[in-house]
């Protein structure tokens, strides 16, 4: 953990339909000083939105050697490499070599994160999908932030219901490929 990182709690109710995924968590998170709120709420919805056997955070902001998010088998062997926010085309180049699948979430306007990422060699470019939301979503969730939070997840039809401290949220989650 950094220094002078701050520790969020996180009670999760996760319901993702689409997935057919049914899971409840309890998360700590620990956002580095140069971590925004909304960069820390993304990492989470990714988690989430990701969340399968093996799934964990990653290093940390500073990490150059793991994503924010990623998922190991029972091997050990990376499968996911699972980025937030707008990384450079040369970290995505690597995440798609190092792991099966590769994504990115971003809280970001999704059309200027790939526009950085044109004309870059990126390996399988083509395959790695960017989420994204509805504009104002997350910043609305940054709203309703404590440290210690309830959160209930419910996805269907690409559709993100969030209850975060009791505030009702909701957004579309929306898909593009890198390449």
């Amino acid at each position: 953990m950094a220094i002078g990182a701050t520790i969020y709690t996180f009670d999760v109710q996760l319901a993702d339909v689409d997935r057919g995924v049914y899971d409840s968590a309890s998360l700590r998170l620990a956002r580095h000083p140069s971590e925004t709120d909304a960069f820390m709420v993304t990492r989470l919805l990714a988690y989430c939105l990701e969340f399968e056997e093996g799934i964990a955070f990653g290093g940390g902001i500073s990490s150059t050697e793991e994503p924010a998010v990623l998922v190991r088998d029972a091997t050990g062997r990376l499968t996911a490499w699972i980025e937030v926010g707008a990384p450079d085309a040369e970290r995505l180049h690597l995440g798609s070599k190092a792991a099966d699948r590769t994504r990115v979430y971003t809280h970001r306007d999704p059309a200027k994160v790939a526009a950085a990422w044109a004309g870059r060699r990126i390996h399988r470019a083509d395959e790695i999908v960017l989420r994204s939301f509805d504009p104002g979503f997350v910043d609305a969730a940054v709203a309703t932030l404590g440290r210690r939070n309830d959160v209930v997840l419910t996805v269907t039809d690409c559709q993100v219901y969030l209850e975060l401290n009791g505030q009702a949220l909701s957004s579309g989650l929306h898909e593009q490929t890198a390449g």
